[in-house]
């Protein structure tokens, strides 16, 4: 009978306890079932946000030691740990990490002993891609030397103003045919004047005041030299100059830091790349993706690259195949031209799994992954001398990254409204900026914080200041301004929209209007120039055009224009169409009026002022007819 009453309370507490783990169980369906439908992406964005977080801590720690391990250093460790390991494929040929390590080793010890370079100086490279250009770059890094990256189609007339601007008293050119000692003919005794000596890739030099360092490199010892030289102890500290076209005309040096190329180098492994991957890189050495993302990547992870001199659409896909390539970088332009390839049966064989880069259009997008496969897309965005970046971990088609309250949090960015005749930022009553609506339209400020520094450019602290807003919501704050206009949706993914100021993107290449305006002004009929960039249907970015007006009692020239625009501007600056105007219309602060010209384009049709064409075959700028207008939005004719 007591022992009957006395299992009573058993049961009662094994009912409750079922009722309690059945409440439970509801709760976390319900909990689990309303995070599908209300925030779908929370554990992915959450798993990447820790991921990038843990590494920013490791990046805050070098700030309490008195040395920083830079990537470099990373590659020293990964030459021990993985010696014999393929680095860079190239042309058929595999470098391990040994190969570059050493050759890497001979070249510091020539620089230290026959070009006499010492810890701090700047040194500017010119080279296309190739493994010497690491073996150099890494070379000059061993013995404490920052390295200026010269764009290889960079015209004399600009090579002067990137020495002036980031300090540097020697040049190294390499082998190839982009700025080869021919091309320096006119500048070279300019260069030697400031006392800037010129060093050639070469065994032997035409130019008896040109010295050569090949010859030098196969007797010079391969043992390392000391590593003080390479020491660093700030993570501010410059180790690179990389040239970008913004908009204040000719080319600026953007100041890259230790810190910067760590964070690039860790994007590899952000989006899950590992060191059994094989990343293949068909993008120039000289700008940040290729350099810091694709290079740095590769070595943060000790992983391989297959790395291309140029890119080649035809070759491109036997390339993946041949090298079990499983990972590639991009541009968007470079996507369009390998869908407008023939169309094969091995189109979806091959292993890469994962793009990265940045300027996707969405149908390029869509065509791309319904051509050759299920291959994660990842895009990023980001300036070379930004502090705010954007990834598009989770793959959502057209769109350039991510955020949430926690990415707020720690990366301050606002939309503001943007006036987009009057060419500037729409001010309230009190002078500060307005953040536009969720899924509006707006300019991307970035703020500058001790968490998101702007290292600026060399050479003018002018030049650094025209990108900062001051005074932005509040008196005495800062932000980094973009230039991009960009929307951010109710799900929290971010959509480029369109450049604004005076920079348009072609061929993958950023064209600063104000560097074409001087160089077209030098022709001696046209009196007054505006430069701009307009869509070309099929085309990434935007072709560039220029309205003009002839100076009187003078008549337009177009194989004359030809002629001078081939000789100081390289390819993907030269203004495609032209626009013949009376006279030029300015804004209320005396700039020249671009938006009506923008959206105005270059139909024949709609457009009553005379239109021109760029052509290569008649090597002038001819009419552009309604014919000719079609045959490009057809795609028959070649921009």
């Amino acid at each position: 009978m007591c022992n009957r009453a006395g299992n009573r309370p058993s049961g009662l507490n094994m009912t409750l306890s079922l009722g309690w783990l059945s409440a439970l169980v509801a709760g976390f369906i319900s909990v689990h079932v309303l995070q599908r439908l209300y925030f779908p992406y929370f554990w992915r964005d959450l798993l990447f946000l820790l991921k990038v977080i843990r590494y920013g801590v490791k990046l805050e720690m070098f700030k309490l030691t008195s040395s920083v391990f830079t990537v470099l250093d990373r590659f020293i460790q990964q030459a021990q740990r993985i010696p014999n390991k393929p680095f860079v494929i190239y042309d058929g040929s595999i470098y391990t990490y040994r190969d570059i390590e050493t050759r890497s080793n001979r070249l510091a010890n020539v620089f230290l002993e026959r070009v006499k370079l010492k810890k701090g100086d700047c040194v500017a490279l010119s080279m296309n891609n190739e493994p010497d250009f690491l073996c150099v770059w890494f070379g000059l890094a061993k013995v404490g030397c920052s390295i200026a990256f010269l764009n290889t189609n960079i015209k004399p007339k600009s090579l002067l103003h990137c020495f002036n601007s980031c300090g540097a008293k020697t040049l190294i050119v390499g082998s190839g045919k982009a700025l080869t000692l021919e091309s320096l003919d006119g500048v070279l005794s300019s260069l030697l004047e400031d006392d800037i000596q010129v060093w050639t890739m070469k065994n032997q030099s035409e130019h008896t005041q040109v010295q050569t360092l090949l010859d030098k490199i196969d007797v010079a010892s391969d043992r390392p030299v000391p590593a003080v030289l390479r020491s660093c102890t700030s993570l501010k500290s410059p180790t690179l100059y990389i040239f970008t076209s913004g908009t204040t005309g000719l080319p600026k040096a953007a100041v890259i830091t230790h810190l910067q190329s760590l964070k690039a180098a860790a994007g590899f492994w952000a989006f899950g790349v590992t060191e059994d991957d094989v990343m293949y890189i068909p993008l120039p050495l000289y700008h940040s993706a290729a350099s810091l993302i694709g290079i740095g990547g590769t070595i943060y992870l000790g992983a391989t690259c297959v790395l291309k001199k140029k890119f080649s659409a035809s070759q491109f896909w036997n390339d993946c195949r041949k090298h079990n390539v499983t990972v590639f970088q991009y541009i968007g332009e470079l996507c369009r031209y390998l869908c407008n390839q023939p169309k094969t049966e091995v189109d979806k064989v091959h292993k890469v799994r994962i793009g990265v880069g940045n300027g996707l259009r969405q149908d390029v997008w869509r065509e791309f992954l319904n051509r050759f496969g299920n291959i994660k897309m990842c895009e990023v965005y980001g300036s070379t001398e930004g502090n705010l970046v954007f990834m598009n971990h989770i793959g959502k088609i057209g769109t350039v990254g991510r955020s949430n309250f926690i990415y707020r949090l720690l990366f301050k960015y606002n939309l503001v409204k943007y006036d987009m005749v009057k060419d500037e930022p729409v001010k309230d009553q009190h002078g500060f900026c307005q953040q536009v609506d969720r899924g509006e339209t707006g300019l991307l400020l970035s703020k500058v914080s001790a968490l998101t520094p702007f290292f600026g450019y060399a050479g003018s602290k002018q030049l650094t200041e025209k990108k900062l807003l001051r005074n932005v919501f509040v008196k005495g704050d800062a932000y980094f301004n973009t230039g991009d206009l960009m929307a951010e949706d109710q799900k929290g993914f971010i959509c480029f929209r369109d450049r604004v100021g005076d920079t348009f993107r072609w061929k993958g290449e950023n064209v600063a209007t104000t560097e074409v305006t001087e160089i077209l002004g030098l022709v001696d009929f046209i009196q007054e120039v505006n430069v701009y960039g307009v869509a070309v249907p099929g085309h990434e970015g935007r072709a560039g055009m220029a309205a003009m007006i002839v100076r009187p009692g003078l008549t337009f020239n177009g194989q004359k224009l030809f002629e001078h625009v081939m000789k100081d501007l390289p390819a993907y600056a030269r203004p495609l169409f032209l626009r013949l105007q009376e006279f030029m219309e300015m804004t209320s602060t005396f700039k020249q009026q671009k938006f009506k010209l923008v959206q105005s384009g270059f139909n024949p049709s709609t457009v009553t002022d005379p239109l021109y064409v760029l052509d290569y075959q008649q090597k002038s700028y001819i009419p552009l007819t309604d014919s000719i207008y079609q045959s490009i939005l057809a795609g028959e004719r070649k921009l």
